[in-house]
Parts: structure tokens; sequence; C-alpha cells
């Protein structure tokens, strides 16, 4: 048998193929832990197929705790370390504008706030390093960093698509002074050339990946309580992982 688990702002919806048949269940989300309603969905749709959870084979499950975090603005503590004189490539950004005589166009301001920014005393060129980075310095960023005690860092310098020798030093030091936080490098989520894009998906993937290695944590618990399989997670692209 095959369970499929979606959730939506709602409620979230079941799905059970059994015997060539669809068995289907609605409950209500429950937005403070969404395992919850998960699991409720999926007792219901077994109850309603007479089924035992022992009887699954594969357990899919589509949510949007990462979504909801990101709209409501609840992420993650994060910190950015970028190339010394680019900590505010994030604010600028591009500087498109959809509407371009709009003078009071407002923006969501960065997921790392100005005060959580720190400048790594290096610099990269697509062909190698014409400051180097040296080891005391990259421990002397760290405690900084440290002290402001973060959830998450996002580290993005310049051309480290193709040099990411020293995204690497800076996440080992900020590794062992931090030895909670997450710790996002650039070139590990996205290593692609442009900056800003490069800086605003790795700070999303810092301010978001302790919430949602936090919910999967408690639904694999839960899961595991009921017998369930562990689940795969939809992506965006339809596949599971």
């Amino acid at each position: 048998m095959l369970l499929g688990v979606d959730v939506g702002g709602t409620f979230t919806d079941a799905v059970l193929a059994v015997d060539g048949r669809l068995v289907t269940a609605k409950t209500p989300t429950t937005p403070a832990d969404q395992s919850e309603g998960v699991m409720a969905a999926a007792e219901a749709v077994l109850s309603q197929a007479r089924r035992g959870p022992q009887e699954i084979t594969a357990f899919a499950h589509g949510m949007t705790v990462a979504t909801n975090a990101l709209l409501e603005g609840k992420v993650a503590r994060t910190a950015l370390v970028a190339t010394e004189g680019f900590t505010d490539i994030i604010a600028l950004g591009r500087q498109n504008r959809p509407e371009l005589y709009r003078l009071c166009a407002a923006w969501p301001p960065p997921l790392a706030p100005h005060a959580l920014r720190f400048k790594a005393p290096e610099r990269m060129t697509p062909e190698g390093p014409i400051r180097p980075l040296e080891p005391q310095a990259a421990e002397a960023l760290a405690a900084e960093v440290a002290a402001a005690d973060p959830d998450a860092v996002a580290v993005v310098l310049l051309h480290s698509y193709s040099h990411p020798e020293h995204e690497r030093e800076i996440g080992r030091a900020l590794a062992e002074a931090l030895p909670d936080a997450h710790i996002s490098l650039s070139h590990e989520v996205v290593g692609t050339f442009r900056e800003f894009e490069r800086a605003a998906t790795t700070e999303v993937d810092a301010a978001l990946s302790p919430l949602l290695r936090s919910y999967l944590r408690r639904l694999v618990e839960r899961a595991q309580a009921r017998r369930l399989p562990e689940p795969t997670i939809m992506q965006s692209n339809g596949g599971l992982i």
C-alpha cells in the first residue's frame, strides 16, 4: 500500500492506494506542528480503509513548513558571512524594479539583518586568490560570529563557485565555534556564478534548515511510533527525496 499526505493551509489530505483503488481522508491542518495533522490524516485514512500501518510500503509527504516560515518571517536567527566590502549584497540585489517610477516600493527585509552580517578578510577571483584568508583570521571571524549567537550562518564569498577553499576554511572554523548552528556554504547550496542569486539562495537555505530539520525529526519520530515507514518528502519539481 502507498500512503500520501499533503499539508494545506486549512486541511491536511491523505490518500491511500490499496487494492487498485484510492481511499481518501481529510483532517484539519495543525499550524503549530504540522506533523500532528499529518499523523491524524494518516490514521483517518487507514481507519477508513480498515488497514493497519504495517501494511504501508511507502509514505510520501508534501508540506508547507518552509513556505509558511518564509512568508511569515518565522525563520531561524541567521547571520551572513561575506567577502569584505560585499556584506550588503543581499540588501542591494540587482536594482531591478518591476515598477520603474514607483518611488515608495516596499521590499521584504533580508533574512540576515545588518547587525548579523560579518566581513571575511579575503578575496577571490575566478582564477584564484588575490587576498589569502589567514587561518587566524578565520578563527577570529568565527569567534565574532559566535558572539552574536545565531542559529544559522550563510557563508557567501566572491567566486567560491570556482574556488571554494576560503568558504570551506570559514565553514570549518564556524563549525568549531558554533557546533549547534547550521552552516550553509554557498558553493554547496548553489555552485553557480552571480553572487546576489547565490547569496539569496544560501541565506534562505540557512534560515530554513534548522526549522526543517526539527520538523522532519518530529515527523519521523511520530511515524516510527505508529509503525509507519519513514516518509519521503516531495520536492518542488515533483520528485521525492
